[in-house]
């Protein structure tokens, strides 16, 4: 073939998904890969053969193309805003399973209102920040707060907490959410933490129960270096020529 060409070991992928699934399912954590690494809908069934409870989506267009290839429960842990994201959301919620993310009551009335026009109930996470800055709620309070919001609009219901990446801020959170929605009467039940470099620890953090990565399919360099796993177990490739 021609170079530059990037090449993918199909029994090293098919071995990466094996190994993360085993891992996790020792530790009763379900699985929820994100395919925002690889984007492939055979990629993702793959995933799911394997036992993944469903799959992760950075955007709307990766939801559009996976629910095309028939796969129904999908997780989308950004905030979505706008009018013609909210209507793609609203013709999304009426085809699959759609779990989403809210980090503010802005964006958790924009779900309500979609959710009572296409007729659908949707679970909403509330994302909560470890650190890092990217989205989420800052304190415990906010992320109690913002659940009870959520659970009092309709068309929504309250699904439990999200964060990335998983590090050791995120158990003493939880625990502390918990603690807060349980003097209202509201439960958390399902704590949603994600990253390829800190997976092998994922079983360290009681309070999690369903795990994201995406680039463990692949491998890459960062994954080497942070011995999550070896050259030899990286299935993606791009192959080169030296020309001088």
């Amino acid at each position: 073939w021609d170079t530059p060409a990037l090449t993918i070991d199909l029994d090293r992928l098919q071995s990466n998904i094996e190994r993360v699934q085993t891992y996790l399912d020792q530790h009763q954590i379900h699985n929820r890969p994100h395919i925002k690494t690889h984007k492939i809908p055979e990629i993702a069934h793959m995933q799911l053969r394997a036992g993944a409870a469903g799959i992760t989506c950075q955007k709307l267009g990766e939801v559009e193309i996976m629910a095309q290839a028939g796969i129904r429960d999908i997780f989308l842990p950004y905030n979505i805003m706008g009018q013609p994201k909210l209507e793609r959301l609203r013709q999304l919620a009426k085809r699959v399973d759609l779990s989403l993310t809210a980090d503010s009551l802005y964006t958790a009335l924009g779900y309500s209102r979609i959710a009572m026009e296409a007729g659908v109930v949707l679970n909403i996470l509330v994302e909560f920040d470890t650190g890092k800055g990217p989205c989420g709620v800052q304190t415990p309070e906010q992320a109690a707060e913002l659940a009870q919001a959520i659970d009092s609009l309709d068309g929504l219901r309250f699904a439990g907490l999200m964060t990335y990446p998983c590090n050791e801020m995120t158990d003493d959170f939880v625990e502390q959410t918990k603690s807060l929605l349980a003097q209202q009467g509201l439960a958390i039940e399902r704590i949603s933490a994600g990253g390829t470099p800190q997976l092998w620890q994922a079983h360290e953090h009681q309070t999690v129960t369903e795990y994201r990565a995406g680039t463990y399919v692949y491998g890459d360099r960062r994954s080497v270096q942070v011995g999550m796993m070896t050259y030899e177990q990286c299935a993606l490739h791009i192959q080169t020529t030296v020309v001088s």
